[in-house]
């Protein structure tokens, strides 16, 4: 549970946009994730481990369970990929600090093809950049947003009032509320946002539910006392969901981080979670 935490902090430290508040804009390219991903390309193991902060250790987080920097070489050394053509959706560079959101698409010595979501932090340490930590989700089931450039949690929302409304239609519509807290910055937000938008997802969002985003702030304080309100542990990552009746009474919240990793969900797992809490049947 620590190490997760640590994780957590980590990337909530380098991913909000307070730390990015005094960033250039977003940047075209980050010559060290370059060195990185020719490093991979030549399956030199001296030198892509050379690329792994060691002090603190680098943090790797694949498919929701905490590695060391050793898992994260050996599965791209084991790879031994013949091409890898990289997408950036989000590339933010400061003087000490990067954040690197990457799209992959591998063709490896087998000739398969592999695709992956790869989440990085480097951090300047002396003259060398260095991974920090790493979240990769490999062959993700659910579309993978390009960008993150939708305004899921606008800053002047008023949620408790977007609540209300929402409240008061679900009464009328017959439907559950279902909340969905997290911010802009959340790479997992915007997966799971383009997820219910899916055309074999988004009617059973439309007929069920009226959806409000409770926004958490580029601090992860914003709305604490909704988050308590409804039962939503910050802790534990975000997107958080809560879904309640139109009175306001819970009748679920993600007390464990259930959709936090929304990246490595399926469809059909989202699919059995909106049909569990749908209202029930007059």
């Amino acid at each position: 549970m620590k190490k997760a935490l640590n994780f957590a902090a980590v990337i909530l430290i380098f991913a909000n946009p307070a730390v990015w508040s005094q960033s250039p804009p977003p940047a075209d390219t980050f010559p060290p994730f370059e060195q990185w991903k020719a490093t991979v390309l030549a399956a030199d193991s001296v030198a892509l481990k050379s690329f792994y902060s060691t002090d603190p250790a680098a943090q790797i987080r694949i498919e929701t369970v905490m590695h060391d920097a050793g898992a994260d070489t050996s599965f791209w050394l084991g790879l031994k990929p013949k091409s890898m053509s990289t997408e950036f959706v989000r590339l933010i560079v400061r003087p000490a600090i990067a954040s690197v959101i990457f799209r992959a698409e591998i063709t490896g010595a087998d000739g398969k093809q592999i695709g992956l979501t790869d989440d990085q932090v480097w951090k300047k340490q002396g003259d060398q950049w260095r991974l920090v930590a790493s979240e990769r989700t490999d062959a993700p089931q659910l579309p993978q947003p390009a960008d993150m450039k939708k305004n899921l949690y606008p800053a002047d929302a008023d949620a408790r009032a977007e609540i209300k409304e929402a409240e008061e239609k679900s009464a009328k519509e017959h439907k559950r509320l279902l909340l969905v807290f997290g911010a802009n910055w959340c790479f997992d937000c915007h997966v799971l946002d383009l997820a219910f938008h899916r055309a074999d997802l988004a009617p059973l969002v439309e007929a069920n539910y009226e959806v409000v985003h409770v926004d958490i702030g580029p601090d992860g304080h914003k709305n604490e006392d909704l988050a308590r309100e409804f039962a939503i542990p910050l802790d534990k990552g975000v997107p958080a969901i809560a879904v309640a009746e139109s009175n306001g009474t819970v009748v679920f919240s993600s007390k464990n981080g259930e959709v936090e990793d929304a990246r490595g969900l399926s469809t059909r797992t989202l699919a059995d979670f909106l049909n569990k809490w749908k209202p029930e049947a007059r």
